[in-house]
């Protein structure tokens, strides 16, 4: 039963990624459309994992101990945590350092003496992504 309910699980999250940009692709692409898509991807992914984490880790350890299935239960907390603050750090960076990096070469472009300061800008979007990971590593190995 739990190979099947894998399965489901793994139909699922496919699904809810091709769906919502299926329908983007399909339908005129306009801004709205795109935005409707990514917040339906979210929802319906996150949504997704939430159930098959209700479902699949419902408490019940079945070879170990109570001790051991919360040490492990926590463990993979951490390694999600981790990977999320990783994940969307680097995914706010990018998005932080196409807009300076976009305005710095618009800004250089009419004056060649602002470059130092336009490079500690994008400097300093790329950074965001630098926290991120410092945090993953603080949550894994503490």
């Amino acid at each position: 039963m739990l190979t099947s309910f894998k399965l489901v699980l793994v139909a699922a999250l496919v699904l809810s990624i091709i769906i919502p940009f299926g329908y983007f692709a399909i339908s005129e692409k306009k801004k709205g459309n795109f935005k409707i898509a990514v917040v339906s991807n979210a929802v319906l992914f996150f949504g997704t994992i939430v159930i098959a984490d209700v479902l699949m880790f419902s408490g019940k350890a079945f070879a170990a101990s109570d001790a051991a299935a919360v040490a492990s239960s926590a463990e993979g907390w951490k390694y999600l945590g981790a990977a999320l603050s990783t994940g969307l750090s680097c995914i706010g960076g990018g998005i932080a350092v196409a807009s300076a990096a976009s305005a710095a070469l618009g800004a250089l472009s009419e004056d060649q003496t602002i470059m130092g300061k336009a490079l500690i800008f994008v400097a300093l979007a790329e950074g965001i992504a630098l926290y991120g990971l410092l945090i993953s590593l603080v949550m894994l190995f503490k």
